[in-house]
């Protein structure tokens, strides 16, 4: 069986499970994927839901238990090797050589490809420069600031012009500034014709960056689309969480015969309703509240986004 032409990446019915004294622990169960050439594709959800360990085979890192993964058309358990030449991968630790400076970090990369000297030190003067980098030529690695250190990471993945460029939550521990500078070098990225298979726990990053996403919770897909068909399909309404000071009153149950409301998630002092028409819903849990003697001590309203999509395909919030 090969992977369809079109396709940069594509599995069917990845598990991997994990051994442990506490027993078998499956991080991967039936993951179907495919990821279209030249398109930005997410692997979205909480810390702990399967992602990394999903890249990780992609990127030959992690054995399969069972089932197919293809990168490039190559089985990436038969052709290992091969894969590694196709792909470039940036993790979420840094991974530089401090030992050398941001340019020999390239250079090094280029000749490790098979670049003859010349082509390896051109390449990386014009990695450095597409990402802003040449006043750090010279410096080490542990002299960059975490955007920099980031930027020359993806330098590094990009020296010798993979096919397939698997970033593993990449803007994970930086400022607001700095990511959003970031969002914008992948873009232009993208814009050029690169395949990037991307994770995230961030939405807002998902949306500004994926044509497509894949939810993914305790190694299952929940749901693939793109981002707009997904918050379509998955029926999200707006989310009001309201965290009371007590146990929540037994009468928040009575709005679930609403028609406007679809769900409601009362626990550990917390309630969850997801309604299409939520005017007047938070006023209302916070009279039930004072009514039977507890009070609110936070609430929030959430639009339809791809964060409800979220919250209304798995019921609970981000486990950061």
């Amino acid at each position: 069986m090969t992977s369809p032409p079109e396709a940069a990446v594509r599995t069917v019915d990845l598990h991997k499970t994990y051994s442990s004294p506490r027993g078998d622990v499956p991080a991967a169960q039936g993951i179907d994927l495919e990821v279209t050439r030249g398109e930005c594709f997410g692997l979205l959800g909480p810390n702990g839901a399967g992602k990394s360990t999903t890249i990780g085979m992609l990127t030959t890192l992690v054995v399969p238990t069972s089932g197919e993964a293809y990168v490039c058309g190559l089985d990436v358990t038969r052709n290992p090797v091969e894969v590694k030449r196709r792909i470039g991968m940036v993790s979420q630790n840094n991974t530089l050589d401090n030992d050398l400076t941001a340019f020999e970090n390239l250079e090094f990369r280029g000749r490790y490809f098979g670049m003859s000297g010349r082509e390896a030190r051109r390449r990386a003067d014009e990695l450095l420069e597409m990402f802003n980098l040449t006043d750090r030529r010279t410096g080490n690695p542990f002299e960059l600031s975490g955007g920099q250190a980031k930027r020359l990471m993806i330098c590094r993945a990009l020296v010798h012009h993979p096919e397939v460029l698997f970033l593993d939550e990449p803007t994970a521990g930086l400022d607001p500034q700095t990511r959003v500078n970031l969002w914008e070098v992948l873009r232009e990225l993208q814009s050029e014709g690169q395949t990037i298979l991307l994770t995230t726990h961030y939405m807002e990053e998902a949306e500004a960056l994926c044509e497509r996403v894949a939810v993914i919770d305790h190694g299952k897909v929940l749901a693939s689309d793109t981002v707009d068909g997904l918050k379509g399909s998955s029926g999200a309404d707006t989310v009001i969480t309201v965290t009371y000071d007590g146990t929540p009153p037994e009468g928040i149950r009575a709005l679930r015969t609403r028609d406007s409301v679809t769900r409601v998630e009362v626990s550990d002092g917390q309630v969850r309703v997801f309604a299409h028409d939520p005017d007047g819903l938070l006023g209302e849990l916070v009279t039930i509240g004072a009514s039977a003697g507890v009070g609110v001590t936070d609430a929030s309203q959430l639009r339809p986004s791809l964060e409800t999509a979220f919250l209304t395909l798995t019921g609970r919030e981000y486990r950061e």
